[in-house]
């Protein structure tokens, strides 16, 4: 498997995690791997950061 499906499927993962209301510390990835990025990604996509809608209207 290449590099972006493992991306891919680490953003996945990072957006389940994040709609399954675990903490962002559930991430498997360790702290210098790209892959840690793409599941914070995935995480922020699906759980936006407290008052963040309020200041796009």
């Amino acid at each position: 498997m290449g590099f972006r499906e493992d991306a891919v499927r680490a953003y996945q993962a990072g957006r389940d995690a994040a709609q399954a209301s675990r903490p962002v510390t559930a991430c498997p990835h360790p702290a210098d791997s790209l892959l840690r990025l793409a599941w914070v990604r995935g995480y922020t996509t699906a759980r936006p950061l407290p008052g963040e809608d309020d200041a796009e209207q």
